[in-house]
């Protein structure tokens, strides 16, 4: 149930609660008070009786009635013994109040109509019936309004909230906001966190680019130098680790640029399985390829094979074979045998320099970073899973044309 829909149903039972219970006390008063006044009628005119009958005056004469049929049992029974009583009834003649007391003969009584009072509680309840139903429907109303607003602003708050989660840390939702409530104070505090965020994105970005660029030019020359050793196993020992270091500062460069949102992609049609089979040929390592459906897309070329050639390395080095590259349509799934992606990174989705687990191998951790990277400039979505039988599963689902 949305925040609205409680507000709303809160505000509807409470005022319904106190409606009735408002209502109820009214009409029990009410009817209190016309029976009162019935009684004290009846009463009075049984007295003034009383006193005329011991006069010798005729009791009918003043709306009496000497051992009526009609009186009820129980005041009958009450007057008889010698005491004076009233009793609300109904007969045969409708609603009426009695009241009697005893006299030498026998039992005088009075009758007091109470249909005229009846009525008038009947009526006094239809009022308040329409009463109640228009002031629960106001107060729903209003609530309703209340929570709308609510409601809104917070969904503002959300959509800010999700945009941020997304990337897009310059979002800022204080002015979207009115007010100056416990939602405005969220929003500022939102408004804070993103301000925080992108601040502290921006000087790791900015870090991470210094750093590769600062690098390139020692191992410039530790490339050249490498390359002057004479040969022997030494060397080719300091050239593998002079190729890896440079590896790592091309993979840095190319995260900074991708991370500063730098890059746009080159678009083309082209034929996925070819595309696919070209890219598994390029990368040397034992792959199966499967093609269910193959389709003509419009993709960056360049961006796709450094997208699968990550996921196609990654599978080979901390995995396991066989290795599974499967094409239906717009999704391509590489597939290992491995132990699979680690909780962290199924939860979070790669981070740099972690590979989260030690029994998927060692590395920076760039490589799946690098990807989703690529994914998100070719508007593709890249996901990772394990599956129910065993391995890492990512699934590159490419967009519509």
């Amino acid at each position: 149930m949305t925040l609205r829909r409680q507000i709303a149903t809160a505000v509807a039972a409470i005022s319904v609660l106190v409606a009735v219970a408002v209502g109820l006390l009214v009409h029990q008063a009410m009817i209190r008070q016309h029976v009162d006044q019935a009684r004290a009628t009846a009463l009075s005119a049984l007295d003034s009786s009383l006193a005329g009958y011991a006069r010798g005056d005729d009791p009918t004469g003043r709306g009496a009635t000497l051992d009526d049929p009609a009186l009820p049992e129980q005041l009958r029974a009450l007057a008889s013994g010698g005491r004076q009583g009233s009793l609300l009834a109904t007969d045969g003649r409708g609603e009426s109040l009695w009241a009697a007391g005893p006299v030498e003969h026998g039992v005088l009584s009075v009758r007091v109509d109470f249909a005229q009072d009846r009525q008038a509680i009947a009526d006094l309840d239809r009022i308040i019936l329409l009463t109640v139903v228009a002031a629960v429907f106001t107060t729903v109303l209003a609530g309703v309004l209340v929570a709308d607003r609510i409601s809104r602003r917070l969904r503002t708050a959300a959509v800010a909230a999700r945009d941020i989660a997304a990337g897009g840390t310059d979002t800022r939702i204080g002015e979207l906001v009115d007010g100056k409530d416990e939602v405005a104070d969220l929003a500022a505090a939102v408004d804070q966190m993103s301000r925080t965020l992108h601040r502290r994105l921006a000087d790791e970005q900015r870090f991470t680019a210094d750093v590769a660029h600062e690098l390139r030019t020692p191992l410039t020359g530790l490339v050249t130098a490498a390359e002057l050793l004479p040969p022997g196993r030494p060397t080719e020992l300091v050239r593998n680790r002079v190729q890896a270091l440079r590896g790592l500062v091309e993979d840095l460069l190319e995260v900074s640029r991708l991370d500063a949102d730098a890059e746009a992609p080159d678009l083309s049609a082209i034929p996925l399985e070819r595309a696919v089979r070209r890219t598994v040929s390029l990368t040397g390592l034992d792959v199966t390829v499967e093609v269910a459906a193959d389709l003509r897309v419009r993709t960056d070329l360049r961006r796709l094979d450094r997208i699968l050639g990550n996921l196609l390395l990654n599978a080979h080095r901390h995995g396991a074979a066989p290795v599974h590259l499967h094409v239906d349509g717009r999704r391509i799934t590489v597939r290992d045998h491995g132990p699979g992606y680690p909780d962290d990174l199924l939860r979070h989705g790669p981070q740099r320099f972690r590979t989260n687990a030690p029994e998927r191998g060692r590395g920076h951790g760039l490589g799946l970073t690098i990807a989703t990277g690529h994914a998100r400039v070719i508007g593709a979505t890249l996901t990772f899973t394990n599956h129910p039988t065993g391995g890492a599963t990512a699934t590159l689902t490419l967009p519509p044309d």
